[in-house]
């Protein structure tokens, strides 16, 4: 099912390009954990909270370069525009991504530089 999870993660990253919260969460589990820099969070409401603060503020835009996908896992290579205090930032971005059931169930996300904006 490797075309399942790439399908997921091409979702996942659709979703928040287009700033759709009710169509990304529910591409994550009720117990997902998004870990990125320092920050963990976890479960469905405070994970909703932290998209919603994102598309809000920071207003990033991702883009797919490469993605390798198995039956319950794939690794992701993006570039991340956004902008912060009126500057815009391009980074590189790797997005490792466990899958249950067809949602994102964990994902630990590197920022070239450092994940915290």
């Amino acid at each position: 099912m490797p075309d399942a999870t790439a399908a997921a993660v091409h979702e996942h990253v659709r979703a928040f390009n287009a700033r759709d919260l009710d169509a990304l969460m529910r591409g994550f589990t009720e117990d997902a954990v998004w870990i990125t820099g320092t920050t963990t969070v976890r479960g469905h409401a405070a994970l909703t909270e932290l998209f919603a603060g994102a598309m809000a503020e920071l207003l990033p835009t991702l883009t797919v370069q490469s993605l390798l996908a198995g039956t319950d896992r794939a690794a992701c290579q993006l570039v991340e525009t956004l902008t912060v205090a009126g500057e815009q930032r391009i980074c590189s971005i790797a997005g490792f991504y466990e899958l249950r059931d067809g949602r994102i169930a964990s994902a630990k996300i590197y920022r070239e530089g450092s994940a915290d904006v």
